[in-house]
């Protein structure tokens, strides 16, 4: 069983397990939601590599990227220091800015999930504290992530970068099976993103829950019409 660590062991092993738990094959099912893309293609908005990237790259800085990465990093620092009183305001306030019934659902299973996962290869990290702290709350996925990330003391900004470009590549990975594109048009998107999630990090590592905010309207719009679209190939 992994002990906790402490703050003489800041970064030892914490890339290795921030790519284990934001691999693709990590079991969070993050494969079966399009947050919205899946209609945004039925309906025309995305119809190409060159709209399928402006359209992840919209979500990463005006929608839940930018939201669910200022939840991220308030988990990540209110995991970090004692008593954790501001965990379950910042849990209660994740699950509630959902703009859709399956943007909230794809947030809590998936954050259900994550920690589901992290409790069977590292039961230590999953019965911390901060943890605990959550255990009556509706977990988001950000909020998880950013809370466990703290215990195993992954940096913040080394945390937001993975979860920003593993949420951008599931986009992008849904986007290539529904347009539908070759891999070669995703991985060129995925290489323009690159740069753009880096400075996404270091725009949003000075910020705070008061800069919470998004303007990706056509998001939400997208999976309210998703809810009652007649075929669907995925949960959002």
């Amino acid at each position: 069983m992994d002990r906790i660590p402490t703050p003489t062991d800041a970064g030892v092993g914490t890339a290795t397990r921030l790519l284990t738990w934001l691999s693709p094959s990590f079991p969070v099912g993050g494969f079966s939601y399009s947050h919205g893309l899946e209609y945004a293609i039925e309906a025309g908005l995305v119809r190409d590599a060159a709209s399928l990237g402006g359209w992840v790259d919209g979500i990463l800085r005006f929608g839940a990227g930018r939201n669910d990465g200022l939840f991220l990093l308030a988990a990540h620092r209110a995991a970090s220091r004692l008593p954790y009183v501001d965990l379950k305001a910042i849990a209660d306030q994740a699950a509630a800015l959902r703009g859709t019934a399956e943007l909230a659902q794809e947030a809590t299973a998936q954050g259900t999930a994550f920690l589901r996962a992290v409790a069977s290869g590292w039961p230590a990290y999953a019965t911390a504290a901060p943890v605990m702290a959550l255990a009556d709350c509706q977990l988001t996925y950000p909020v998880i992530v950013g809370c466990l990330c703290a215990v195993a003391g992954i940096p913040e900004a080394m945390a937001l970068e993975a979860y920003l470009t593993a949420f951008a590549n599931i986009l992008i990975s849904a986007g290539i099976r529904l347009v539908p594109l070759g891999q070669s048009d995703g991985l060129r998107i995925v290489a323009t993103l690159d740069p753009r999630i880096i400075d996404y990090v270091q725009t949003l590592t000075p910020l705070s829950l008061d800069d919470l905010g998004g303007s990706a309207l056509a998001i939400d719009w997208s999976s309210m019409k998703h809810e009652t679209q007649y075929t669907r190939l995925f949960r959002s």
